[in-house]
Parts: C-alpha cells; sequence; structure tokens
C-alpha cells in the first residue's frame, strides 16, 4: 500500500483531511480499519478488516465499476447493470475529503464526493464507536443544482471484497448467516452457501445475487433486519443491522463482470423494490436510513457479541424505571386472549401479585363493547362500559392496591372500519391513487400530519392521568403494504416520512412523561429493529403460544436484541404440571419476564414454580442481564426440530450461565468448551438434574422430557 500524503488544516469543527494525489489511505475505529483507493479520482472502498489482520495481497484491483464507496442512480442517468450498483452519478462522483470529528463516543468521519458536473455533492457519514468494532453509517445527498433530482436509489452503506481473494473458487469459503422471521415464527437462523442462495459462479462471472428484503410498515415481517457474511478461509465475520422501521433492502452480487469482486449492499427504500422515488429540488438534501456495519476476527458468536457491545453503546435509551427491569404480567397470552371483563380481570390481578409481578397490562379488547368485534373497532380508545360496569378504574385501583403499576395496550397506528376515527379527513390515513389503504379491516394514520400525531399525544395523556397508567404495549397488527403518495413524491418516501415523524412522536412522549414504559410489539415479533429499540424500552418476541416451540424463538431473537429488551413470556395454561410450568418461566427469565397464562386455576406446586421462579430472577438475574453476552454454544435452534436440545449461553465476567431445554430427545446434553470448576442449579430448585464437567465440556442429564433448567458454570 502507498503512503498517504496529508495537508492538515485545524479548525474549530474538526480535522479537514485533503488527499495529494489520489493516494490510498485509511479510516481507523475501535476495531476495524477501512482501506480506501481511487481510480481516476473515484474514490473507491476497497475493503473493511478488523485491525491486526493485514492487508490482503489477493484483493482484486479497482475499477470503474467496483469497490464503489456509495451506490447512487439518479434517473435520467446511465445505468450500467441491472442491480443495485452500476448507476450514475455513483460511479462518476470525484473525491473531495475527508474530515474526521472526535466525539464523545468514538470518532466521526465525513467523507465528501461531487459530481462537478450537474452539481450534485454527497456526504458519506462513518460514526465509530469506542466500545465496539461497528460503524454507523448513512449518506447525505445535497442537490446544488438549479434543477430538480429523483433518485432511484441511494445505499446506505456498501461492504466490498468479502472474498479477500481473486481465487476462482473462494465463493465456497462464504457462509451467508441470515434469519427468517414470520409471524409465530420469529428468529429462525440459516447458514449458507452462496449458491444455496441464487449466487453462483458460472464461466468467467459471479451470478445471480442474494437478497433481502422487507416491504411494509413491519421492519422484520419475513426476515430479521440484520444478517452477517462469514469468511471461513480467514475467520473473519462482516455484520450489518438495519436501523429502520419500515422498508429496506440487502443484496450481494457481482460488481463487474469478471472481476470476482461480490459486494453488499444495504439501503432503505428505492424504485425497484418498494416504488420510491426521491425527488430533490434545487437546494435540497436527503439522508438515507442508517445502518450499523462491523467486522471482527471469529464467526456468528463473535459478530452477536460485538453488536451486542453496540447496541448497548449506541441505540439504547436511557430509561431509569425500565433499568430495574421490573416484572410484567399481561393478560393476553394464554390468558384473556382479548376478552377482559372486570370480573376476569380482578382474580387475575389477585394472582399476578400473589406471584411477584410489578406490573399488571390489560392487553386487546378493553375499548370494545362486549358485541363488538375488538379488531375492528380500534380507534377512540375509550374504556369499554359494558366490560367494566362500574368503570375500567375499578381494575386498575385494584391493581394498584395490590402493589403493582397499571399499563395498557394500543394499537395507535390504526382506525378500524367500524371506529368512530374513520369519520377524520383522509389526510388523516395513508392514502393511495385518491383512496384510502385499507389492510385487514383497518386504516393507517399517517404521523406526518400534525393533527394525528397530536391525537396520539392527547390518548396517551389522557390514559395517565385519568387512570395513572406507567406502561403502554404499543401493537401493529397489520402492515401497511406500500406506503401512501398523498403529498408524498411516491409510496415509498411517504412510508419513510411517517415512520421518522412517528419516531419523533414518540421521543415527546419520552419528554412529557419519562417514568413511562413503551413496549414495541407488531404481532410479536414483526417489526423488530434498532430505530424503533432506540425509543421503546422493551421488544415483543413471539404470538406463538405454544411453549413447547418458544425456547427456539427467544433463543434466535437474542442475536438480535438486547437480552434485556427482549419479552419472554411464561404462560402455563390450566392444570400445568411443575415441570411444565418451570419449562415456562426458563424461556422468560433469559430476558424480560412476561408473565401470562392461565395463572389464577394452576394447582400449588405449580404456581410455586412461577413465583420461585420470579423471585430467583429478582434476586439472581436481573441485576445482571444489562451485562449478559449471549452466544449459542451448541449453534441456533430451529423451531420445526423437536429433538435437539435447545441451549443459550449468557456471558458473565465473573461466571457463564446456561440457559438448557430438553425437548423430546436424549436426556443427556453435552456442551463443549467448557473449562470451569464449579456448576450450580439456578433455577429451579427441584429439578431432576445430574451435571458432570470434564477437562473441556459440560454434560447435563434432564431426566424429563420437556423440562429446562438454569445453571451458573463458574471458572
Amino acid at each position: 500500500m502507498k503512503s498517504f500524503v496529508f495537508i492538515l488544516l485545524i479548525l474549530a469543527h474538526g480535522l479537514v483531511v485533503y488527499g495529494m494525489g489520489n493516494e490510498p489511505f485509511t479510516i481507523v475505529g475501535s476495531g476495524i480499519k477501512i482501506y480506501f483507493d481511487f481510480q481516476d479520482g473515484k474514490l473507491r472502498n476497497q475493503v473493511m478488516l478488523p485491525t491486526g489482520f493485514e492487508f490482503p495481497a489477493t484483493l482484486p484491483k479497482v475499477s470503474d465499476h467496483s469497490s464503489l464507496e456509495i451506490a447512487v442512480q439518479s434517473f435520467g442517468e446511465n445505468k450500467t447493470s441491472g442491480n443495485l450498483f452500476g448507476g450514475d452519478p455513483g460511479n462518476t462522483m470525484l473525491f473531495v475529503s475527508i474530515v474526521q470529528t472526535d466525539t464523545p463516543t468514538g470518532k466521526h468521519y465525513v467523507i465528501t464526493q461531487k459530481d462537478v458536473q450537474n452539481e450534485l455533492k454527497i456526504e458519506s457519514h462513518y460514526i465509530f464507536y469506542n466500545d465496539a468494532p461497528v460503524i454507523r453509517r448513512f449518506t447525505k445527498v445535497i442537490n446544488e443544482s438549479s434543477f430538480t433530482r429523483n433518485f432511484d436509489y441511494i445505499s446506505s452503506a456498501i461492504i466490498n471484497n468479502f472474498l479477500l481473494d481473486i481465487n476462482r473458487e473462494t465463493l465456497d469459503q462464504i457462509l451467508v448467516h441470515w434469519a427468517s422471521n414470520t409471524w409465530m415464527n420469529e428468529g429462525q437462523w440459516r447458514s449458507n452457501k452462496p449458491a444455496d442462495l441464487n449466487l453462483v459462479r458460472t464461466a468467467d462471472r459471479i451470478n445471480g445475487n442474494i437478497s433481502f428484503v422487507n416491504k411494509g410498515s413491519s421492519s422484520s415481517s419475513k426476515y430479521l433486519p440484520m444478517g452477517m457474511v462469514e469468511n471461513t478461509k480467514y475467520g473473519i465475520t462482516w455484520f450489518w443491522q438495519i436501523e429502520h422501521a419500515g422498508p429496506w433492502v440487502v443484496s450481494i452480487e457481482e460488481s463487474e463482470r469478471g472481476n470476482n469482486n461480490p459486494y453488499i449492499y444495504l439501503g432503505g427504500t428505492d424504485y425497484g423494490n418498494h416504488n420510491s422515488i426521491k425527488q430533490l429540488k434545487p437546494g435540497e438534501s436527503f439522508e438515507t436510513i442508517p445502518v450499523a456495519i462491523g467486522v471482527v476476527k471469529g464467526g456468528f458468536n463473535e459478530a452477536v457479541a460485538a453488536l451486542t457491545d453496540y447496541r448497548r453503546v449506541a441505540c439504547k435509551r436511557e430509561h431509569a424505571v425500565d433499568d430495574k427491569l421490573p416484572v410484567i404480567f399481561n393478560d393476553y397470552m394464554n390468558c384473556l386472549s382479548g376478552n377482559p371483563t372486570t370480573a376476569k380481570l380482578l382474580p387475575v390481578v389477585d394472582a399476578a401479585a400473589r406471584a411477584g409481578c410489578e406490573y399488571f397490562v390489560i392487553d386487546a379488547g378493553w375499548y370494545a363493547e362486549l358485541k363488538e368485534d375488538w379488531w375492528s373497532s380500534i380507534g377512540v380508545w375509550q374504556p369499554s362500559k359494558s366490560r367494566f360496569p362500574n368503570g375500567i378504574g375499578e381494575v386498575f385501583d385494584s391493581i394498584k392496591k395490590r402493589g403493582m403499576i397499571p399499563g395498557m395496550w394500543l394499537e395507535i397506528e390504526m382506525a378500524g372500519i367500524n371506529s368512530q376515527l374513520k369519520n377524520k379527513p383522509d389526510n388523516w390515513f395513508f392514502n393511495l391513487y385518491g383512496k384510502r389503504v385499507i389492510e385487514g379491516s383497518r386504516f393507517f394514520l399517517d404521523y406526518r400530519n400534525p393533527e394525528v400525531s397530536d391525537f396520539a399525544t392527547g390518548v396517551v395523556d389522557r390514559l395517565i392521568n385519568d387512570y395513572g397508567i406507567g406502561y403502554i404495549k404499543k401493537d401493529l397488527n397489520c402492515s401497511a403494504p406500500y406506503g401512501t403518495d398523498l403529498e408524498a413524491e411516491s409510496p415509498g418516501q411517504g412510508m419513510l416520512e411517517h415512520m421518522r415523524a412517528q419516531l419523533k412522536w414518540t421521543e415527546t412522549i419520552h419528554q412529557k412523561h419519562p417514568e413511562l414504559i413503551l413496549e414495541n410489539c407488531a404481532g410479536g415479533g414483526l417489526r423488530l429493529d434498532y430505530s424503533m429499540l432506540s425509543q421503546y424500552q422493551l421488544q415483543s418476541s413471539t404470538d406463538q403460544t405454544n411453549y413447547k416451540l418458544y425456547p427456539a424463538i427467544m433463543v434466535g431473537l437474542m442475536a438480535a436484541v438486547l437480552p434485556e429488551q427482549l419479552a419472554g413470556w411464561s404462560y402455563p395454561l390450566a392444570g400445568a404440571t411443575s415441570g411444565e410450568a418451570s419449562f415456562n418461566m426458563v424461556t422468560s427469565m433469559a430476558g424480560r419476564i412476561h408473565q401470562s397464562g392461565d395463572i389464577t386455576h394452576l394447582n400449588s406446586s405449580a404456581f410455586n414454580c412461577v413465583k420461585e421462579g420470579i423471585q430467583v430472577y429478582k434476586n439472581e438475574l436481573r441485576n445482571k442481564i444489562s451485562h449478559f453476552t449471549p452466544f449459542f454454544p451448541n449453534g441456533l435452534p430451529n423451531i420445526n426440530d423437536t429433538i435437539t436440545p435447545v441451549v443459550l449461553g449468557m456471558n458473565y465476567p465473573d461466571a457463564t450461565y446456561y440457559w438448557i431445554w430438553r425437548l423430546s430427545g436424549e436426556n443427556k446434553i453435552v456442551i463443549k468448551d467448557v473449562k470451569a470448576n464449579l456448576v450450580s442449579i439456578v433455577y429451579p430448585e427441584l429439578v431432576s438434574t445430574k451435571t458432570r464437567l470434564t477437562t473441556d465440556k459440560l454434560e447435563v442429564e434432564l431426566a424429563d422430557r420437556y423440562s429446562a433448567v438454569i445453571l451458573k458454570v463458574n471458572e
């Protein structure tokens, strides 16, 4: 590598660095180094590597259409390929400068490039964090011309040259780690060779592409908005996290014929996938959605550890009340299931308090009259009179008298077709081609309209002021499929602006009500992303009601959500045995306990298992969860595999904790690479468990099928 010659100019806002002669240069942050080169004055992002890993001599040389730093396509300009890469002005931008500014948490680099002929300026932002090998990356486009420009796509980030080699056979050394994420089937990780996902080598080039696309207002309704590419030959893994609550795209493909140079495109809405055109008038600017990118030595576990550190440093909102990780009861799952009444709730409130719960949340149905359909009547958020003859305040008073804080369920992005809210003007809702968008008997509220956000604020204010609630579960059970073209240049842009407006609204709620806890839910885990989780303290995991299938979901989501933000259900059915109740508790105790189930009809032994689990959680676990780092010693589980045991590891500074679920398979479970001298049972105390430590593994025997245990291992 050539050395980079600098001219340094110290300014009040940072350090401006201008390249002389277009010599290669690098930018460095915590554990990451990015190498840049030039092609005829055009900047090229060669490769992102862990610090300490030498720049490989086997990288292909940069060219006109490879190793691009940005990918931008403007309508009316040349496009040299059919993918999200070979467009202009992305191919023709010329390097101008790089500015580095120190921040309280790391470094912020801004690389500026220009299309001089068309007077377009593009800023590439790289935000490094001292305590995590992860970069937050976004792109800002500024139209400095006198005419309007329309854009097909603008990349948020590009990861180049993950093969690290021009050898023709190197595609086989790649593993793509990705997760499907559908209703009641969240967090299902897969690891595939590129050829299995439609990226193959034929003749002198790589053909096809690997594409993960999310459409609609549920950011994880098909895939988790994250993934990894592991180079098994070199022992390095690149990873990403999309930080947007709506549409996005990840595409892995070759950039130029025959150069053996696949790349990873990361971005938000575009024309081809989301019917989104971004229009920039003279003087206007636009910022893409942010994404997190990083690279580590190692594989899946090391990447999850890096993202866990990053989420705590850069993504998690501090909240004094919620940082105590209170135990929550929610009346929906295997309990009242959207049919609450005073008569049904009061005994559940009593049982939840006796079990040790600290918050009690009334879920769906509380606003619908008994003869109404709670699904299509949402909108005005007034308590039902027929469900609560003496007023819903009677239930809230009971909750408070039992020492718990009340909470409520809202689906405040929707208006049912049978709701009075439907009579609001059309500009309150998503529209397409002059008609309101209707999905699942619901209209979609548009938070770009200040009247909508004011209405939503008024609902929250009223529930807090009238009933003293301290918790809101905000749900989204229908995804707006296309966006809105009302007062927007395209449906996709209308969707993006709505999502950004909604997050600003959430920020105002936090400012007005700093003690309020907000839970993010979308039919379970179908809007699971770190734009929402930067504002919401908790994330719903699933609507899956079968406790035997649930560990595979809970463990898979540990790669995507911080343990202290991931809500875990415990929902034993009436007549549950103590083993069934403790199996439920083990699952929920891996994250945030969301107790539910038919708790009023449990026998004494099963109820005591619930009570014991909550007590152990309070005394032993919840002060540690915010410091846990998840790992997967036996790999990631598959919800369709009911034989192989599920194992989750949690690293803590002075110990390692293991959650172990035996399913229908053999009673002996082996965890390799365990070096310790002491193992103890955390929960449950009365469980038929045998443990044996050897020099390099832990052997656990669980006598009963569908039983579970939490172990603590000390070195």
